[in-house]
């Protein structure tokens, strides 16, 4: 089975996850992301990207297993994976999200390297890293604060709250919120809205949006892979992931 499904509609490329039901990502997931972005980026005919997923999940992030300190990945390592993930959000075609189930963890922060995101009121969004005694990754670090501001990002990442579609609408994650049945098409049109205007110029207006952010990106990516890094041997990491397959609450004891 391919990891990933790659088609055209028109002006509007399409990267479509397949790794149901959770499309849990690793280093080769996201390199291919970033590697169909650069290919759509050497068609002169297609202006608009939909990232978007097969299965229950939109994306559960990273693996984590009881007998392991740190997210299984199939090849590479998270430094590496990273980097591919500042490709995607350096990537100059504008890229609307369509988000159908779960975004947990770096599946959250895979959706928010998107430029939108249309969902469904069944999509979840949820920084679950403190909950796993971890540092939060995948940028999102940056592109959660850069969207919704520092006091809500804060929030979230510092709870672990989730966020159900409509709730995430409101604070401002989702741009649209449509019925599920009608997600691919809403993703489709949003897109075409982009696709409809001139090429160079949607390229230099989303490199200058992001001409900072980019940056950026990068260099909270190396912060929090440092983080993430130290974190993974904790006690308290093993006693988080260990809480989650148990379905219990976790006892942190901060060391």
């Amino acid at each position: 089975m391919d990891d990933l499904l790659i088609e055209r509609r028109g002006l509007v490329g399409w990267i479509r996850l397949n790794r149901p039901p959770h499309n849990y990502f690793d280093e080769a997931l996201i390199r291919g992301i970033a590697e169909s972005c650069d290919s759509f980026r050497a068609e002169a005919s297609c202006r608009a990207i939909v990232l978007a997923s097969r299965g229950k999940a939109f994306c559960a992030g990273g693996l984590f297993s009881a007998e392991a300190s740190r997210p299984t990945e199939r090849t590479g390592d998270v430094s590496q994976l990273y980097e591919y993930a500042r490709r995607v959000y350096a990537c100059p075609i504008p890229i609307v999200a369509a988000i159908q189930g779960p975004a947990t963890g770096g599946g959250f922060g895979l959706a928010l390297v998107a430029d939108f995101r249309v969902a469904c009121p069944e999509a979840r969004f949820w920084a679950n890293f403190v909950k796993l005694g971890v540092h939060p990754g995948f940028g999102i670090s940056h592109t959660l604060p850069a969207l919704i501001g520092g006091q809500k990002a804060a929030r979230l990442l510092l709870t672990g709250r989730r966020l159900g579609g409509e709730e995430a609408f409101q604070w401002g994650i989702v741009d649209e919120l449509v019925s599920r049945e009608e997600l691919d098409d809403a993703a489709q049109r949003f897109a075409e809205e982009i696709a409809a205007n001139a090429p160079l110029a949607l390229v230099s207006v989303k490199e200058t949006l992001r001409m900072g952010g980019v940056l950026a990106f990068g260099e909270i990516v190396k912060r929090e892979w440092l983080e993430q890094r130290r974190l993974f041997g904790t006690e308290d990491h093993r006693e988080g992931v260990r809480a989650v397959s148990e379905r219990r609450g976790a006892v942190f004891r901060g060391r």
